[in-house]
């Protein structure tokens, strides 16, 4: 192998010893450099090289904005999201995400597509434990003091039928769409939504004389994070994709 290289040298007073003293040139050059200059290296931990807002280090979480509809976790391509029990400000139980950070691969996933940006990213990225347990982030660890508008990212799609229009994200025009002949009105759907955007409306009587009852969606409200899709025992309910 050295010497398929060191043929492409010429023959010579001054040809195989370049071979040498070309790469020893250029090491020799750049320590005079860093010797009486400044050096390119700082001196950390007790120095720290600035790091922007929008920088993808790990997840962060708006404890009071978070709606606990799950799509942090459903979008998650490496499943280190999981939804947990947590108390909020009022001693009421509500459904938070806790994040796994030995699987994490910061890429912001979660932030992205959270329709009220209640996940951001953090410029932090010193995260060594000694434990796994370490680094598993409750909802209230995984809090960030002073979360700035550069932490949140915004999801821009553009639709196949309107190349030209403005962005969009899906949680702003696909909704749940209802099978009535399948539905039994079970009102699982209705417990199931975080935003409160399905109720339930009579809509006649069965043979028995009870009454049957649909369940009918708020679209102002959804944010299409498909519980009720995943809630429904008969599969009544399905996602109608805007395309």
């Amino acid at each position: 192998m050295v010497i398929k290289y060191l043929n492409k040298y010429p023959k010579g007073k001054n040809g195989r010893s370049l071979w040498v003293m070309k790469p020893m040139w250029v090491t020799l050059k750049k320590m005079f450099k860093t010797t009486f200059h400044r050096p390119v290296t700082i001196m950390y931990p007790y120095e720290k090289e600035w790091v922007p807002d929008n920088y993808r280090g790990r997840p962060g979480l708006i404890f009071d904005i978070c709606l606990g509809c799950a799509i942090c976790k459903r979008v998650c391509p490496t499943k280190c999201i999981e939804m947990v029990d947590s108390p909020d400000d009022n001693g009421n139980t509500v459904e938070r995400p806790q994040i796994n950070l030995g699987r994490c691969m910061m890429c912001g996933y979660c932030a992205e597509y959270c329709p009220v940006n209640a996940m951001i990213v953090t410029p932090d990225y010193e995260l060594a434990a000694y434990t796994r347990e370490e680094l598993i982030y409750g909802p209230r660890k995984l809090a960030w003091p002073n979360a700035t508008v550069g932490m949140e990212i915004f999801l821009e799609e553009k639709l196949m039928s309107d190349l030209r229009g403005e962005t969009t994200a899906f949680y702003t025009v696909d909704r749940p769409e209802l099978n009535e002949k399948k539905c039994i009105g079970c009102n699982r759907c209705v417990k199931a939504c975080p935003v409160d955007a399905v109720e339930l409306y009579t809509v006649g009587q069965n043979d028995k004389g009870k009454p049957i009852k649909i369940p009918l969606f708020d679209n102002i409200k959804c944010v299409c994070c498909e519980r009720c899709v995943d809630e429904c025992p008969k599969d009544a309910l399905t996602i109608k994709e805007v395309l």
